[in-house]
């Protein structure tokens, strides 16, 4: 502002020095002074901006986005936060863990402005001060857990650093988002023996697989053959008793066949002439058998009157004439 006031009072002054405006040099101190009050009392406050106002050294208030009226001399802008959420590169640590392993830690914090009064009196430094308490809580969960451990439970010490940092950041106006661990580095031989230890049990699991897919193909092999050997048998006992009831079927044509000839000739038998026509026929096979019997065998039998053809006649039309006659009816 007295910088504003001195160039004010220079252009009255350089204004009376001119001859030509001599006689306005007053209207210019005047205008200069104007501009001087209207520029140092007029604030325009950006959005997500807070402007923390002094007056007298002492807390005045706070001004909020947009345009501001501040009284010259008496108040002064002393602090200028940013309401945005701001990302803290934490610096990269060495910590131990339980097992008394070293682990390079690097992670970043994510806080905001919540009460501009505080931030601006709580703390002389709250950046700094959030960031070193960063580091020492993560130091104190690292020194919790062990190597192995560290790398599952990431969003645990994420979980503990916040809520730790957002108690604290209470008295210092801030409100701690989040926190994000980027890398955790073990020392070289570790990451060498963690490798084998990884490749170790990446040969495991796929020996592993192997044999169950043996396993499982040896299974499917056997039930597949346990499934053909039931199949063959369904097929042979169906097979079976198709075949069966094929020769059942075939039997009883042949049996009905026979019946109906045995009763076509017994019919014929009872009609006129039928025993004749018998008589000739028995005597036709009886006289063409004896004729195949040399063709046939180098054995031959002959009855003992091959001559009479006529006694085997008779006594093939006897038997005709039995299967012709009706049972006899057993008497009561």
């Amino acid at each position: 502002m007295l910088i504003k006031l001195a160039v004010a009072i220079g252009l009255a002054v350089v204004a009376s020095l001119v001859p030509e405006l001599s006689r306005y040099w007053p209207w210019v101190l005047v205008i200069g002074v104007i501009v001087a009050f209207v520029i140092e009392g007029v604030r325009i406050v950006p959005q997500q901006s807070a402007w923390v106002v002094e007056r007298l050294g002492r807390f005045h208030g706070t001004l909020d986005p947009g345009l501001n009226l501040i009284i010259p001399f008496l108040d002064r802008v002393a602090y200028v936060h940013s309401l945005k959420e701001v990302p803290l590169d934490v610096p990269e640590q060495i910590c131990i863990t339980k097992d008394n392993t070293q682990l390079t830690v690097d992670g970043i914090l994510y806080y905001q402005v919540t009460d501009p009064r505080l931030a601006s009196y709580g703390s002389s430094n709250y950046v700094a001060a959030i960031s070193q308490l960063a580091q020492t809580t993560l130091r104190s969960e690292i020194g919790k857990m062990e190597l192995d451990k560290t790398f599952e439970s990431r969003d645990d010490i994420n979980r503990q650093i916040v809520h730790s940092l957002d108690e604290a950041g209470r008295n210092w106006g801030i409100k701690v988002l989040r926190y994000e661990i980027k890398s955790l580095t073990p020392p070289e031989t570790i990451l060498r023996a963690m490798q084998a230890q990884i490749t170790a049990e990446r040969e495991k699991r796929a020996l592993i697989a192997k044999s169950e897919g043996q396993r499982q193909e040896e299974i499917n092999l056997a039930d597949g053959e346990k499934q053909a050997a039931v199949l063959r048998s369904e097929g042979e006992k169906q097979a079976a008793i198709n075949k069966a009831q094929g020769d059942a079927t075939a039997i009883r044509v042949i049996a009905e066949a026979t019946a109906a000839g045995v009763r076509a000739v017994a019919d014929a038998i009872g009609d006129k002439g039928g025993m004749e026509a018998a008589n000739l026929k028995v005597a036709q096979q009886y006289i063409e058998a004896f004729g195949n019997i040399a063709k046939t065998s180098n054995t031959l039998i002959l009855p003992t009157n091959a001559a009479d053809i006529a006694g085997v006649v008779a006594t093939a039309m006897t038997v005709l004439d039995k299967t012709r006659q009706p049972p006899a009816v057993a008497k009561a």
